[in-house]
């Protein structure tokens, strides 16, 4: 397939490409030069994909890394880094906002770019690791030495394909594929093409070892990968098993696919609220919806709570024995959340039968009957039972018990969002959700790995 008209499109323009490097070098030469005066042996350093020329269009973030000598202390690093960093947003007229990694850092926003500020120790390789964000300047170093010409065109294809299909992205909130773990890819099997035919090959724990390190048992992922600069860290930690199998049946639609194109660009979708309230009112489910402010944390801390609460309501639920056909969540990111339950069945009989100890365990059935009642014990198979009256026979009613100061402890919420979730909780209507993908994403999965 011919892919230049895509690669326009998805591939910076010159002027964009200038624009960047205008700003990313003298923002560089800003900090390299406070750095010299103050007499702390740094090297500022571009990295991330504005540096590896992998970046693509319209995605202007330009990482750069304060590296300081390895016998620098963590305290001086930590408060020297963000005081260069503040003084940089002085020099460029821009609000520095913090951010936490293995140590605080700055983003701010600088003539269009969104600039990444980010102290940290000057290694050589990953051995002398002594925090997280270390081995990014090496990342960047192995892409650039390691990559073929011509071959930043095949990771810009193999990343916008991603995009597209939903599996782009380590944070937490999408758990997909990271852009360094795209150029690894690429780096490996040759072209975008090529990881495609390979990728439906894959089974679970499938492993590349680019330098041959013999480490790959030390892992139990769904796919491995392992650094090519550190030898104990799998480049595909983050990635989760349904990013991982999303992507590899997008590869096998697109290779079987008469409309390749499509799959570098957005879904085209009719988002009508009445139409998608009208399908969900089509398969005669039962919705809950409950609204909740969330909290001021960072995202990669609110959206595993957010997921972790919303997977313990699910299971509390289908242990009572409500039918929970499915359950997601959706946050604006800023003032409030939505967990969405469709219900298969949302409301019970009054009664429902308490199973005990096996019949053969004389002490047990002893203990069970003395609790019951000799009358109402009876056998189910070869187990002693009570038949007794359910504490709720409605889902809404059990949610309102549990979403109280006394009861929340009943399932595992996440420890930021409870007095939110308590103080806060309302239930809701479908058009009341704000988001029109979140409702279409909820009732057609699976639309993005497909056209």
């Amino acid at each position: 397939m011919d892919y230049s008209l895509i690669l326009k499109d998805i591939k910076p323009t010159p002027v964009e490409t200038k624009e960047i490097d205008n700003v990313s070098s003298r923002i560089i030469t800003f900090l390299q030069l406070l750095c010299d005066e103050s007499d702390i042996g740094a090297k500022v350093n571009l990295v991330g994909s504005v540096a590896k020329h992998t970046v693509l269009k319209g995605k202007s973030d330009i990482d750069i890394f304060i590296a300081f000598p390895l016998d620098t202390d963590k305290k001086f690093l930590k408060e020297i880094g963000l005081d260069l960093a503040h003084k940089c947003c002085e020099e460029f007229k821009s609000i520095p906002e913090h951010h936490f990694a293995s140590h605080p850092y700055v983003t701010t926003h600088i003539e269009g770019c969104e600039v990444d500020i980010v102290p940290c120790y000057a290694i050589e390789d990953g051995s002398q690791l002594k925090s997280a964000v270390d081995r990014t300047i090496l990342h960047t170093r192995f892409v650039k030495a390691n990559l073929k010409e011509g071959q930043e065109d095949e990771v810009l294809l193999l990343k916008r394909f991603m995009a597209m299909t939903g599996t782009y992205g380590s944070e937490f909130k999408v758990g997909g594929f990271a852009g360094y773990l795209c150029e690894l890819l690429i780096i490996h099997y040759g072209t975008f093409e090529n990881t495609l035919k390979e990728a439906i090959k894959w089974q679970y724990g499938h492993s590349i070892d680019l330098m041959n390190y013999g480490t790959s048992k030390l892992f139990n992922d769904p796919l491995i990968v392992i650094d090519p600069t550190d030898m104990n860290r799998n480049v595909g930690a983050a990635l989760r098993l349904n990013k991982l199998s999303e992507f590899i049946q997008s590869a096998r639609n697109y290779i079987f696919s008469d409309n390749k194109k499509d799959y570098f660009y957005p879904l085209t979708r009719n988002l009508n609220k009445d139409d998608l309230i009208e399908e969900f009112n089509r398969r005669n489910s039962d919705i809950i919806a409950i609204k909740f402010n969330i909290p001021d944390i960072p995202l990669d801390t609110l959206h595993p709570q957010l997921k972790k609460t919303t997977e313990a309501l699910e299971r509390k639920l289908n242990d009572d024995e409500f039918n929970v056909f499915k359950a997601d969540y959706w946050s604006d990111e800023l003032l409030t959340c939505v967990i969405l339950l469709e219900m298969a069945s949302s409301t019970l009989n009054d009664v429902k039968v308490n199973v005990g100890p096996k019949v053969f365990f004389n002490k047990a059935c002893e203990n069970f009957v003395k609790k019951y009642g000799r009358e109402n014990c009876y056998i189910q198979d070869d187990f002693l039972v009570h038949m007794q009256k359910r504490d709720f026979n409605n889902a809404v009613g059990l949610i309102e018990h549990i979403f109280t100061q006394e009861h929340i402890g009943l399932i595992k919420v996440g420890k930021n969002l409870k007095k939110n979730i308590i103080n806060t909780y309302e239930f809701i209507e479908l058009k009341d959700i704000a988001s029109d993908e979140f409702l279409d994403d909820f009732i057609h999965p699976g639309q993005h790995i497909i056209r």
